[in-house]
C-alpha cells in the first residue's frame, strides 16, 4: 500500500481497541517518519503508543506518541515503499524501487492473517488461532508488559530521539544476569544489573509484568526460579520500559513520557555512563567539563555533554615532542579493553607514547603501581571524578600533549605564541643567563616548598591515622582487627570462593588456630572508615547463639573485609528445595528446631538489643547450618536500626520476592515485616516448596493462597512435605506449625504476634489466637526489591557494607 502522511500523524494499519480509554491511547501498527529535514522521505514500519484525535470525527485518525518497535530500524523506505501480505502468509516490505527491505519469514507456514494485539504485539496467526510471528520475539529497544527477553537476546538504543537506527548501548540477557553495554571495538560493560549472584542457578530471562498498579522487571532461571524483580507504580496500563540513547533504562508512563523512573538509579549516577559528558568529557558531581588540553567543540559552556576537543592537536609525525600529563583519581567506566600485557603503571604510559592514536592513558590500581590495568580507550569517552569505581581502585590519567603548546584547561584561551629566537651571541647569552636564573630561583622555591609539605602534610596524615587509631581504642568490646595481609594468607589469596551477594563475594580460609572462617570482601563502599568501623562495634556487639558470629574485620586503606563464622552445611534453601542425590529430606524435629532456632533469633534482634533491629531479608538462603544442622541468621545488608521509642519507620522498599510484606508498599517498617517474612518462611520448611515457584503449572506457582485455602478448608494436612515418610507420621504437629505461620502472614501487620510471643508458642506456653484471617492481601507478582520508587526523602538507608553475613 503507498504510504501517506498527514504533516506529523502517520498512517495507521492495525490498531487495538483504546488500552487507555480514558486518555484515548492505544497500540498500534503503521508507518512513521519524523518529517524533518533530515529525513524528509525516511518511513518506518512501526509498532508505538498512538492517540486518538478527536479533531476527525469521522476518521481513524491517531498520532504515535512513543516508538516501541520498528522493523526496518537500520533501512528506512520512501514514501514509495509498500507493505504486502502475501497470500503464502509472509509479511514483506519493499521499497520504492521493489527491492526487499524486511520479512516475516513466515511463507508456506499456514498463517491465515494478522492482528494487533492490546498489549502491544502484532502477531501472524494460522488457522488455529496459534501464533506463527510476534513482534515480541524481536524486540528493539523497548519491552513491554507480558514481553520476555531470552538469554542471548539484548535491547538496543536509537543512536538518538531524532535518529532511530541502532546505536551503541546494549543490554543483553546473559547467564549471569543483565549486563549493560557500549558497542566499541570490544564491547564495554557499564552495568551489571544485580541479582543474588550466590545462587547456582543461571538466568535464563527477564519478564515483563503488570499487576495491581504495579509494573515489574523480574529475572527468572531456566527452571523458573525468580531470582530478583524491580518494580514501579504506574498509573495506566500502556507503560513499558526503554533502553534510551544516552544508555539510561528507564520505565515510562503512557500520559507523558516526562514521567519516568530510572531503573539503575540504585546502582549508578549520572557520571557512571560512558557518555554523561561526551568525548574526552570530565564528569564531577554531575557537572561537565573537559579534560586538560582539551575544550568544548562549540560556544556553550560547560555545564552540558558536549564534545571536547583538542585545543593543540597531536600528530605522528614528531612523535619525540610527546609528553603525558598526568590526572590523578580519574576514572573510567570499563576496563574490558584492558591491555593484557601491560600491568604496571610506567609500561602503560610508555604504550601510549608508542602509539600514534592514543591520546589519554588510563591506568587503575588496588594498591600497587606494578599490579593493575591499562587501557588506551579509542574513542575516547567520558571519564570521572567520582562513581562505582571510585572507592574500589585508585586510578590515574595520563594525557597526551604536544611540547609546541601550552597547557590549558577547559578550553581557557591564552595565546601560546613564541617570540622569534635572536640570532646574536649576545642575545643567545643573554636568554641563557635568563633561563638559568630563572631555573635556580625555581628549584630554590622548589625545595622550601617541599620542605614545608613534608613538615605540614606529614603531619597531618600522621595525625589522621593516628586519629583512626585513638577511634579504635575508644571503641571497647571491637571484634578482632586482621590485616590485609593476614587475610589473604588465611584464604590463600581468596583461592576458595564460597559464594556472592550482599555487596561481596565471600571465600573461606582458615584461621591461625586451625578453625575455618567466611572472609567476606566487601565491594563498591561509599563511606569513611570511622563509619565502617562505628557499623562494625555495632554488628560486633550482637551475640546470640541463633545469629552468625562476626569474628574480626579488616579495614586497612581501601580494603574492607569482614570475617565470620564457618557454616559447615550451608544455607538453609539447599536442604528444603534442592537437595542433592541420595541426600535425605530432613525429619520434623529438624525443622522445627531449625524454626525455633530462627524465631528466638529474631526476638533478641527485636527485643533485646538497645536498638531494635529489623532484619528486612528473612528467607531460606539467609539462614545458615553448622555442622549440627543449628540454625543462624546471616546477612544484615538490608537491616534497619530503629530506637526504641520509635514504632515505626518510613524506609526504601528493600526484601526479597516472595517473603515481603505487603505493608512495604507504603514504605512504613516495623518489626511485624520480619514476622511476615518468618511466616513464609515456616510455610515453606512445613511444605517443602518454595513460596514463589515457576516451576509450577499454571495456579500453582504460589504457594500462599494455596496454603491459605487449605487453612480456611480444614486441610492443611494436604500441605505436609510429602517426601519425608517421618513428616508424614507428625501431621498434626506439622499442621499446628502452619497455624503459627498464618497468625504470621496476616495482612493487617498489628494482628501479628510478636517474634517473642511466637517463642511462647513454640515452647506451649501460649496459644495460637483462634481468629485468624485467611484472605491474605499477598503481591503475588509484584514483590519490589531494592529500587526506591516515588518515595519521599525521609529515610536513612543503612550502608550495606558491614552487615552482610556470609551467603
Amino acid at each position: 500500500m503507498p504510504l501517506t502522511s498527514w504533516g506529523s500523524y502517520n498512517q495507521i494499519i492495525l490498531s487495538n481497541e483504546k488500552t487507555n480509554a480514558e486518555y484515548g491511547i492505544g497500540f498500534a501498527c503503521g508507518f512513521y517518519s519524523q518529517q524533518n529535514e533530515a529525513h524528509a522521505d525516511s518511513w518506518y514500519l512501526a509498532i508505538g503508543l498512538a492517540e486518538w484525535m478527536d479533531s476527525f470525527p469521522d476518521e481513524q485518525v491517531w498520532y504515535f506518541k512513543d516508538i516501541l518497535w520498528l522493523a526496518n530500524r537500520n533501512r528506512a523506505v520512501s514514501e514509495h515503499a509498500t507493505l504486502q501480505f502475501l497470500s503464502d502468509g509472509n509479511l514483506v516490505l519493499r521499497d520504492g524501487d521493489g527491492s526487499l527491505v524486511w520479512s516475516t519469514g513466515t511463507a508456506n507456514k499456514s498463517v491465515v492473517g494478522m492482528k494487533m494485539m492490546k498489549t502491544g504485539n502484532l502477531v501472524l496467526y494460522d488457522t488455529n488461532n496459534k501464533s506463527i510471528w510476534q513482534s515480541f520475539d524481536h524486540p528493539t529497544d523497548t519491552l513491554l508488559p507480558g514481553q520476555k527477553l531470552m538469554r542471548g537476546q539484548k535491547l538496543v538504543a536509537s543512536v538518538s530521539n531524532s535518529n532511530l537506527s541502532k546505536g551503541n548501548f546494549n543490554l543483553v540477557v546473559t547467564s549471569r544476569g543483565l549486563d549493560a553495554y557500549y558497542q566499541a571495538e570490544v564491547p564495554l560493560s557499564y552495568c551489571r544489573y544485580p541479582y543474588n549472584e550466590g545462587t547456582s542457578h543461571d538466568v535464563d530471562r527477564i519478564e515483563m509484568e503488570s499487576s495491581n498498579g504495579y509494573l515489574s522487571l523480574d529475572i527468572l532461571s531456566t527452571e523458573g526460579v525468580l531470582l530478583y524483580t524491580s518494580y514501579q507504580q504506574y498509573r495506566n496500563k500502556t507503560s513499558y520500559m526503554k533502553l534510551d540513547p544516552d544508555g539510561h533504562l528507564r520505565f515510562y508512563d503512557d500520559k507523558s513520557r516526562d514521567q519516568s523512573f530510572d531503573l539503575l538509579a540504585d546502582y549508578m549516577n549520572e557520571c557512571d555512563y560512558p557518555l554523561s559528558c561526551g568525548s574526552y568529557g570530565l564528569c564531577t558531581n554531575g557537572v561537565c567539563s573537559c579534560l586538560p588540553g582539551f575544550a568544548p567543540t562549540d560556544a556553550s559552556n560547560g555545564q552540558s555533554a558536549v564534545e571536547c576537543s583538542q585545543i593543540n592537536p597531536i600528530t605522528c609525525e614528531n612523535p619525540s615532542s610527546h609528553f603525558l600529563l598526568p590526572y590523578e583519581d580519574i576514572h573510567y567506566f570499563s576496563y574490558e579493553a584492558a591491555i593484557g600485557n601491560v600491568t604496571d603503571m610506567n609500561s602503560c604510559k610508555e604504550a601510549c607514547l608508542k602509539t600514534c592514536s592514543c591520546t589519554v592513558a588510563l591506568f587503575r590500581f588496588y594498591d600497587n603501581t606494578s599490579i593493575g590495568d591499562c587501557v588506551l580507550p579509542s574513542p575516547v569517552l567520558s571519564l570521572t571524578k567520582e562513581g562505582k569505581e571510585t572507592y574500589k581502585y585508585q586510578s590515574y590519567a595520563f594525557i597526551k600533549m604536544s611540547n609546541d603548546g601550552e597547557i590549558r584547561q577547559g578550553g581557557d584561551a591564552n595565546s601560546n605564541a613564541r617570540q622569534p629566537e635572536r640570532s646574536s651571541s649576545r642575545s643567545v647569552n643573554h636568554s641563557i643567563t635568563i633561563i638559568g636564573s630563572t631555573l635556580g630561583a625555581l628549584i630554590l622555591v622548589g625545595l622550601v616548598f617541599g620542605f614545608f609539605w613534608i613538615v605540614f602534610f606529614g603531619k597531618k596524615k600522621d595525625g589522621e591515622e593516628e586519629g583512626i587509631e585513638d577511634y579504635l581504642d575508644e571503641l571497647s568490646g571491637m571484634p578482632v582487627r586482621f590485616t590485609y595481609k593476614e587475610l589473604k594468607i588465611a584464604t590463600e589469596n581468596f583461592q576458595k570462593k564460597l559464594g556472592a551477594g550482599g555487596f561481596g563475594s565471600v571465600f573461606e580460609g582458615n584461621s591461625l588456630t586451625g578453625d575455618k572462617i567466611a572472609v567476606k570482601r566487601l565491594d563498591s563502599l561509599g563511606q569513611g572508615k570511622k563509619e565502617f568501623l562505628a557499623e562494625v562495634k555495632t554488628i560486633g556487639s550482637i551475640h546470640h547463639n541463633s545469629l552468625v558470629r562476626l569474628i574480626g574485620f579488616c579495614a586497612e586503606k581501601l580494603h574492607r573485609l569482614l570475617v565470620y563464622e564457618f557454616m559447615s552445611y550451608g544455607s538453609l534453601d539447599k536442604w528444603i528445595f534442592f537437595q542433592e542425590p541420595f541426600q535425605p529430606p530432613l525429619d520434623w524435629q529438624t525443622r522445627r528446631k531449625i524454626i525455633w532456632d530462627v524465631a528466638k533469633g529474631l526476638a533478641y534482634l527485636h527485643e533485646d538489643c538497645r536498638q531494635r533491629i529489623i532484619h528486612l531479608d528473612i528467607k531460606p538462603q539467609n539462614i545458615l547450618l553448622d555442622a549440627n544442622l543449628h540454625a543462624k541468621i546471616s546477612d544484615f545488608g538490608l537491616s534497619k536500626l530503629i530506637d526504641r521509642d520509635q514504632s515505626q519507620s518510613v524506609t526504601t522498599m528493600r526484601g526479597t520476592p516472595g517473603y515481603m510484606a505487603p505493608e512495604l508498599f507504603h514504605s512504613v517498617i516495623t518489626e511485624k515485616a520480619d514476622v511476615y517474612s518468618f511466616g513464609i518462611v515456616v510455610m515453606e520448611v512445613v511444605c517443602g516448596r518454595k513460596n514463589l515457584d515457576r516451576s509450577q503449572p499454571e495456579g500453582c506457582m504460589h504457594l500462599l493462597p494455596i496454603f491459605m485455602r487449605k487453612a480456611e478448608e480444614h486441610q492443611l494436612m494436604d500441605m505436609v512435605d510429602k517426601s519425608s515418610e517421618d513428616m508424614e507420621l507428625h501431621k498434626s504437629e506439622a499442621v499446628e506449625m502452619m497455624k503459627v505461620a498464618i497468625w504470621c502472614l496476616q495482612s493487617n501487620y498489628t494482628r501479628r504476634p510478636s517474634m517473642s510471643m511466637v517463642v511462647k508458642v513454640l515452647e506451649g506456653t501460649v496459644e495460637v489466637e483462634a481468629d485468624l484471617d485467611y484472605t491474605i492481601q499477598h503481591p503475588t507478582t509484584m514483590a519490589p526489591i531494592r529500587i526506591e520508587a516515588n518515595l519521599e526523602n525521609t529515610t536513612t538507608l543503612l550502608r550495606p557494607s558491614l552487615l552482610s553475613a556470609p551467603r
